[in-house]
């Protein structure tokens, strides 16, 4: 069952899907994976639909294995109210932890499996809120921006930051990037919050990714092996390309995350103890 919503941060309205597993599979208490999402070329706001329907096959595909799974559209992006790119990360950060206000709140959830997951500059956001909230129990990220300033500068162009500002803002693919918008990806450093989260990372990158260097995906690895508590696991798919845009990249996209999170769970039921 698929259940459109809309959840408030703020003076914005979050459009959101969640997706229930199937009737007959349904538990209370189930995993709740949250799926961010940011953009085809991590500088621009992306809906809830995703790249060639990333967000939707993977929604279905987690729920049929018996996840709850709630995608939403950033503000500013597909059917949500607001203004992408006038603010900065702190806002992305926030409204994702308005959605897992509302998440936390749905009975049939297990508060202690909560997953944030997050392709591109949603990785990079993914890890930030995971960072500043203790509902997030594990992350995954996919083709993780690893360096903001440098990686949405080196895509939107230096020319057109650069250029003066006369309007107020840069006009890329329709989209309003303000002063502010590139001030707060200078700000952020997610390689250095790695050792802010304690919980248990899944890295998957495409070997091809045109738009992020998959030097990030061993960046990452090497942070997060550093911190006391929690496993960190990659996966590099050879051939892939930013979106995992092919059918075999894809089915091994969603194949290694759902085993990986099988699996993540598995070790949290027999521990006892949540990381």
């Amino acid at each position: 069952m698929e259940q459109v919503v809309t959840i408030r941060s703020g003076t914005i309205d979050l459009a959101a899907t969640i997706h229930y597993p199937p009737a007959e599979d349904r538990v209370v208490n189930a995993p709740a994976d949250a799926l961010l999402q940011a953009a085809e070329r991590a500088e621009r706001g992306q809906t809830r639909i995703g790249v060639d329907r990333l967000f939707v096959q993977t929604a279905r595909y987690l729920a049929e294995r018996g996840s709850i799974v709630v995608r939403f559209d950033y503000g500013g992006c597909g059917e949500s109210t607001g203004d992408y790119g006038q603010q900065g990360l702190e806002d992305l950060i926030r409204q994702t932890r308005h959605v897992i206000d509302y998440v936390w709140e749905l009975a049939v959830i297990d508060r202690e499996r909560l997953v944030l997951l997050g392709h591109s500059l949603g990785g990079a956001v993914a890890l930030l809120t995971g960072a500043l909230d203790p509902r997030v129990k594990s992350l995954v990220m996919w083709a993780a921006v690893a360096k903001p300033f440098i990686d949405i500068i080196r895509i939107v162009g230096e020319e057109a930051v650069e250029q003066p500002l006369q309007s107020g803002y840069v006009d890329y693919s329709g989209y309003r990037l303000t002063s502010r918008f590139f001030e707060s990806l200078a700000i952020h450093q997610p390689l250095l919050q790695t050792c802010h989260f304690a919980g248990n990372v899944l890295l998957v990158h495409g070997s091809d990714d045109e738009v992020i260097p998959v030097d990030y995906c061993f960046l990452y690895q090497r942070a997060f092996w550093l911190r006391r508590k929690g496993r960190c696991d990659k996966e590099v798919i050879l051939g892939a390309n930013h979106t995992f845009s092919s059918i075999s990249h894809r089915i091994r996209l969603l194949q290694a995350t759902a085993s990986w999170l099988a699996a993540d769970h598995k070790n949290i039921e027999w521990s006892g103890w949540v990381i």
